[in-house]
């Protein structure tokens, strides 16, 4: 997961006055949270460099790497990084490591593992790292500078789980645009936008219910939220508009308290006038700043047009839906990218 930067001529000095708000509000909520994050990838130079400038700016408590601890140390040496405030945790020396066999055991067994089999791996510090957030000796963790999504998603869903009532783990984006006008000062929430191809009408109300705690905890606005389509209120007639409209009756039964409505088009969603023509009776058309989109197609290809034409910044993906705070980097992110996942990371651990 990294922060996304738009091509510099499509960006302005107002926008990125935004991004310095959004920025800025959430290192200010992670320093108040004052949580402690695992990261496992300990033997990557970025990760280093993000974990000692997570700790000189108090955007966590503690940093944890997990690791062979000498090899660690080795490869601070090697790159010339000060890692004296940084905790290591060595998955074969660690007080909890019998504590985990037994755990990620009882976890797996199911699928035929062995308790040697469990033993082997947790000496894998991305399935430590996890079973350290799972016990709560961690707050959460970051990581996909090396490992690759797939291993992100399998190792959490085994291992930490998804939260009570939800089955789906979904992502966001948090998009801050130039029009100040929509969302909360120019932010908004688009989800899924990276993790569910095709959801089905209970994915996507899970996806609505997620993405609400998102808007909540990073941008600190009351959710409203637009089930998005190429319908507006019954002007068209598809087999994935009956999706949406489900998925909506799903939200209001399970979440009656949530500002939801759909399926509206995006003009609708957005904008008043528009939305006084198409859905005039909608509590959320012309004002929504929580976007569901009905697939990955549309959420993917979503945000990146706006990213890239409009010249938004995107942050995320931003994994919703498990049962404590994991967040995944793209591969190609910078330590920068890094520092602000450890800090969204430590908003959601409130």
């Amino acid at each position: 997961m990294a922060m996304n930067r738009p091509n510099l001529l499509c960006g302005t000095q107002e926008n990125e006055e935004k991004i310095m708000d959004f920025r800025e509000t959430v290192w200010a909520k992670a320093k108040a949270r004052g949580a402690h994050i695992v990261l496992p990838e300990s033997l990557d130079i970025r990760t280093h460099e993000a974990a000692c400038k997570v700790l000189k700016e108090s955007l966590a408590r503690e940093v944890t790497f997990v690791g062979n601890s000498e090899e660690i140390r080795e490869f601070s040496e090697k790159e010339g990084t000060d890692i004296s405030r940084v905790n290591i945790v060595d998955c074969e020396e660690d007080g909890y490591h019998e504590e985990f066999v037994r755990t990620y055991y009882a976890l797996r067994k199911h699928k035929g593992i062995t308790l040697e089999d469990a033993r082997a791996k947790i000496r894998e510090p991305l399935v430590y790292g996890a079973l350290m957030v799972r016990a709560g000796s961690a707050d959460g963790m970051v990581v996909g500078a090396v490992n690759s999504t797939a291993d992100v998603l399998r190792t959490s869903l085994a291992v930490i789980g998804v939260q009570p009532g939800i089955r789906t783990v979904s992502s966001s984006m948090v998009m801050i645009v130039r029009e100040k006008s929509f969302g909360l000062d120019g932010q908004l929430v688009f989800a899924d936008c990276g993790t569910v191809p095709s959801p089905d009408s209970r994915q996507l109300a899970e996806i609505a219910m997620a993405s609400a705690q998102t808007a909540r905890k990073l941008i600190g606005v009351e959710p409203c939220i637009a089930m998005l389509s190429f319908s507006t209120k019954g002007s068209a007639e598809h087999e994935s508009i009956d999706r949406v409209r489900e998925g909506l009756k799903i939200v209001r039964e399970q979440s009656p308290d949530l500002l939801i409505d759909g399926e509206l088009q995006l003009d609708a969603a957005l904008v008043k006038d528009v939305a006084d023509k198409k859905c005039p009776k909608s509590p959320v058309g012309g004002k929504a700043n929580v976007l569901i989109f009905p697939d990955l197609n549309a959420g993917n290809i979503g945000y990146k047009l706006v990213q890239r034409f409009g010249g938004a910044e995107a942050y995320g993906p931003i994994l919703q839906g498990l049962a404590r705070p994991v967040n995944d980097l793209s591969r190609g992110c910078s330590s920068e990218d890094i520092v602000n996942v450890v800090a969204i990371t430590a908003v959601q651990t409130a």
